[in-house]
């Protein structure tokens, strides 16, 4: 029977954290997602001799198992993980864990019983069998721990991962369309674990080349393994700095130039200048100027700018102070307004990125268009997430609306327009989204005299006008004149709730709200569900069509209905999907 996706990374995070002891997340990482990495290539292997990744003989994780409860368990671990480190050209990548280290995994007993333990958690898992359609289930079991380890390791050890959330917004403002090309390219400077890169080869039907350079050695062999996990083992990823020694040049020893790009660079780089003179850069790169010494935010988004072609299109996530603050970075930021190069700016919540608290924007670059543009489309997103522990998150809606949003040019009150160039230019090239989004709420201003004399404003019966242009007469029913300019309720407090939703009005508004739902179900016809569906697809299409039937019902808000649906896919309907689209109804416990 299929794995559950939530049951398995649950089970997953449960037993790999209990079994960490007092080690460093950022240190235990290495040695759950090496194993679970190990577990996946011996699994494809044995399902497929002709696997992209060579497992030799006596290699394999059955090997590993094994070893369990033997007193030489650490020193053998990395004797198998050598071996196919050797054969598949991965050394440095799955085997910079020392499962032999005695100060972070104890000694004698204690490690043998650790190590037997943790190989334990991965044996029971069949993981060649268990990837439905479009899925890949330990790919995305990676991620999760990812996620969990980046949430666990501190401010100063979480940077490797971008929040996948964060990582579709990019993906998906950065112009992929079904129309993309397999040959194109995408490119990340600073890859990390490699998610942004996944997320924007995702948006392309057939996927996209990829290319990445990331300086921390443990992270770049993350995302070498995060890659083969999601079947991009053809992925270019390598170590270095690329400020110093950017690794993908041309021939001519130029820098290499990509379709697109996406970022998430390190905030604030005290020593982007190590190994590098910036006035003397031989790419060219600091033609628009030459950021602060001690302030590195900018160096990346001039990398990026060098690295697009004629036509590329790049998204870059970095923190505000780039879009006002002055000096050397305010001349900067001039002279790409005046190129066109800057698209848009979209406004994230603070307290998203498991580095740092402060809030970030998203700069999005458009070389093709940069000739005729007229304005940056300027979005205010910062309101809308949901806390997740000691974390802000983006719900899936929040994802949507930006992205509808953005690629739509939707002007929203208090939340998006398009903002003309000479008014930035009125502005100084100030970018700072406040001084043209105002999402502050309106002041809630108190009457005294509806205080003093009793009766309710007006003015504020009349801010209701939404609700009274859908139940008109609702509000006569609630409400009558008492003095000029003020009124009273006709019904006492108590009984204000259930006197609305006993109203003609409000019972035929119910009912009109639940047609596009009855319609959307019939549509979607779950009970359809076969054997090799894809569950990506079908929630993207019925997820989809529900934003779009509840789009001109008056009162709801079509992104909260939206949300309903992920978060009952998320908790619930995604695992039986799965088990469906493998085992068939018949694979669905039976309910009495």
């Amino acid at each position: 029977m299929a794995i559950k996706k939530t049951e398995l990374y649950s089970s997953l995070w449960s037993s790999c954290n209990e079994l960490r002891g007092g080690m460093d997340a950022s240190q235990y990482k290495d040695y759950v997602l090496t194993l679970l990495f190990l577990k996946y290539v011996s699994d494809k292997a044995k399902a497929n001799p002709y696997a992209m990744i060579d497992v030799p003989q006596g290699a394999s994780f059955d090997d590993m198992v094994k070893l369990k409860g033997t007193k030489d368990i650490g020193q053998d671990i990395n004797k198998v993980i050598n071996t196919i480190a050797e054969a598949n050209d991965l050394q440095g990548v799955i085997n910079i864990a020392d499962f032999n280290d005695e100060d972070k995994l104890g000694k004698g007993k204690e490690m043998v019983d650790r190590l037997s333990k943790l190989i334990g958690t991965f044996e029971r898992l069949d993981m060649a069998s268990n990837r439905a359609g479009d899925d890949d289930l330990l790919g995305d079991a990676y991620e999760y721990l990812m996620r969990h380890f980046a949430t666990e390791s501190g401010k100063s050890k979480g940077q490797f991962y971008t929040p996948s959330e964060v990582s579709r917004i990019l993906a998906k403002v950065i112009g992929i369309t079904a129309d993309t090309p397999q040959d194109a390219t995408v490119y990340d400077p600073t890859s990390g674990s490699g998610s942004l890169l996944l997320k924007a080869s995702d948006e392309a039907p057939r996927g996209l080349s990829i290319y990445g350079q990331e300086m921390d050695n443990a992270t770049s062999a993350l995302a070498r393994m995060n890659m083969i996990l999601h079947d991009n083992a053809t992925a270019k990823i390598v170590q270095g700095n690329t400020l110093s020694s950017p690794e993908w040049k041309n021939a001519d020893g130029q820098l290499k130039t990509f379709d697109f790009s996406v970022a998430n660079p390190p905030f604030s780089n005290k020593n982007w200048t190590s190994g590098l003179n910036p006035n003397e850069d031989e790419f060219g790169r600091f033609v628009w100027g030459i950021p602060p010494e001690k302030n590195g935010d900018y160096t990346f988004l001039l990398h990026i700018l060098k690295s697009l072609k004629s036509t590329g299109k790049g998204a870059v996530i970095l923190p505000h102070g780039v879009l006002f603050r002055g000096g050397a970075e305010g001349r900067i930021r001039e002279n790409l307004i005046k190129q066109g190069y800057i698209k848009g700016i979209i406004g994230l919540p603070a307290n998203l990125f498991y580095g740092t608290g402060i809030p970030a924007c998203v700069i999005v670059l458009d070389k093709e268009n940069a000739n005729s543009r007229t304005g940056i489309f300027m979005i205010d997103a910062s309101k809308g997430f949901i806390k997740d522990g000691n974390k802000n998150r983006l719900r899936s809606q929040d994802v949507h609306k930006v992205v509808d949003a953005f690629t739509k040019y939707l002007e929203m009150p208090r939340y998006s327009r398009m903002v003309p160039l000479a008014e930035i230019a009125g502005n100084d090239y100030n970018l700072n989204i406040p001084r043209y989004i105002d999402s502050s709420s309106p002041e809630d201003l108190h009457d005294l005299a509806g205080h003093l004399q009793g009766g309710i404003p007006n003015q504020d019966v009349d801010a209701l006008q939404q609700f009274w242009q859908v139940l008109p007469n609702l509000r006569s029913s609630l409400f009558t004149p008492l003095r000029a300019g003020y009124s009273q309720i006709n019904v006492a407090a108590s009984e204000i709730k259930t006197h609305i939703l006993q109203h003609p009005e409000f019972t035929a508004f119910a009912s009109l709200t639940l047609q596009p739902f009855t319609a959307w179900a019939e549509q979607a016809n779950l009970a359809a569900i076969n054997i090799d569906d894809k569950p990506k697809e079908l929630i993207q299409r019925i997820s989809e069509d529900l934003l779009e039937r509840y789009a001109d019902i008056p009162l709801l808000d079509k992104y909260d209905m939206y949300q309903i649906l992920m978060n009952y896919w998320a908790e619930t309907m995604q695992d039986d999907v799965y088990v469906l689209v493998q085992d068939g109804w018949t694979g669905l416990p039976t309910v009495s």
